[in-house]
């Protein structure tokens, strides 16, 4: 072979190998979890806390007395103060571009001051779905959260998120914080009735200036989670507990040893079964098209009203525990 014949094979065949890498597809990511996404995205918890009763709003497993009878909670609240371990409930949707987290937070009594003490009821569940683009990377970018508080629905973007208002304004924007290297939004609920709704963060999250100065910060845990030291604990953290496990609060649905009827919880003190589970929670005035439960349910459908600029999102799920 001439020389200029070895310098064109060798010039080809290395024009061959960068033409190969070039349309050589991505390395995907394995498919995380659903443990692992929802720690991944799971909210440094800002709960207030009353100086009254601050045991009355720490978040607790349903079954912290250690049965699943639901309408004792309240009243086994003072003998199981110990056994209030920060406990949050998740589950998980799955759409081509999108993952839809549930994340709800539970305490035994809804209380109230009097004389709206009228109000109060036993068992209290509210929480938010945060709303997860497939990206590419291994697991996607936060676009949105929506809380609930008393029966309304309450809507959020992180920095940086191309979504706009839809049917339903945006509330406001995201305070991020770190957790093991990672942004995680920030969540906050009130005492004694424990509306759920982003933090605002004062100037600085870590400041954690709640209402009267006190309030217990929980952090997510790959493990179990503690119960606080007292109602202004800033270093309390939250176990992940899946709905949908087996034996757990979704598995149980039709059990009347806990639920009062379909995603309401049993509960005798105060108001009769008010509490209700995410298959059930409901904004009271964003239309008829948007049933009770659907923020769970069918997270894709309550997104795209939501919002605007949602790009390609699918309506399509390939996976949704709560549906088949």
């Amino acid at each position: 072979m001439t020389r200029w014949r070895s310098t064109l094979a060798t010039l080809s065949a290395g024009t061959l190998a960068v033409a190969a890498l070039l349309i050589a597809p991505t390395q995907a990511h394995a498919a995380p979890s659903d443990a692992e996404l929802a720690y991944r995205w799971a909210p440094v918890h800002y709960q207030d806390t009353s100086d009254v009763y601050p045991t009355a709003d720490y978040l607790a497993p349903v079954d912290y007395d250690g049965d699943w009878t639901a309408n004792n909670n309240w009243n086994h609240l003072d003998a199981n103060a110990s056994r209030l371990t920060g406990t949050v409930y998740y589950s998980v949707a799955e759409t081509a571009t999108h993952w839809y987290v549930t994340y709800a937070f539970f305490h035994p009594r809804d209380w109230k001051d009097y004389p709206l003490n009228l109000l109060s009821h036993e068992n209290d569940m509210e929480g938010q779905l945060e709303v997860v683009r497939k990206d590419g990377s291994e697991f996607g970018a936060l676009q949105a959260v929506v809380s609930l508080a008393h029966d309304n629905f309450y809507s959020y973007i992180p920095p940086g998120s191309t979504f706009t208002d839809g049917d339903e304004n945006i509330d406001g924007t995201l305070v991020m914080q770190t957790v093991d290297g990672a942004a995680h939004p920030t969540s906050f609920q009130e005492a004694r009735g424990h509306g759920a709704y982003a933090w605002d963060g004062a100037a600085n999250p870590q400041a954690a200036a709640f209402d009267g100065g006190d309030g217990v910060v929980y952090t997510p845990s790959r493990g179990a989670g503690s119960v606080p030291s007292g109602g202004n604990d800033r270093g309390a953290t939250y176990g992940l507990v899946d709905l949908t496990v087996s034996g757990g609060l979704w598995a149980r649905r039709a059990n009347a040893e806990t639920y009062a009827s379909y995603g309401t919880f049993s509960g005798d003190d105060g108001q009769d079964n008010r509490a209700h589970a995410p298959w059930a929670w409901d904004d009271s005035n964003d239309g008829s098209e948007l049933q009770a439960g659907v923020i769970a349910t069918d997270p894709a459908l309550l997104v795209s009203k939501y919002f605007g600029n949602t790009g390609d999102l699918s309506r399509i799920y390939l996976r949704n525990p709560y549906q088949g």
